[in-house]
């Protein structure tokens, strides 16, 4: 995007932004191994849910955590990326940016699968029971 560019408004803009966008997320999905298996995980998860026939509450929280874990996996792999850009050597602060960033999505991760567990808890059980 040149300066012009920049200074150019309006809805052709916001447009290009779209595309930019639209770009940087094919290129996590088609790339990136953990997108992959979240992406996989999350279809899994949508296809249960739509089953048990989850309330409307569930499937907005539902949604939230995997739109959630999409975005941290993605800003994930931006700092990763920003992070080989600076340097090509091992470098302590480089790697502990690194390891954060990764930190961020486990963390994150391991709720995600606690909310699972409530929302996808009593409906298994009482299928079960």
């Amino acid at each position: 995007m040149g300066l012009s560019d920049r200074n150019q408004k309006g809805f052709r803009r916001l447009l290009r932004s779209f595309v930019f966008a639209t770009h940087g997320l094919k290129h996590v999905v088609k790339y990136e191994q953990n997108m992959q298996i979240h992406v996989g995980c999350s279809l899994l998860v949508i296809a249960l849910a739509w089953w048990l026939q989850f309330p409307l509450m569930h499937w907005m929280v539902l949604l939230l955590v995997i739109g959630g874990m999409f975005s941290l996996e993605i800003m994930n792999t931006a700092i990763e990326r920003t992070v080989d850009l600076y340097t090509k050597e091992f470098h302590p602060l480089a790697k502990r940016a690194k390891d954060v960033a990764a930190a961020a999505v486990f963390v994150y991760g391991v709720f995600a699968v606690v909310i699972g567990l409530l929302l996808f808890g009593p409906p298994l059980l009482d299928l079960l029971l």
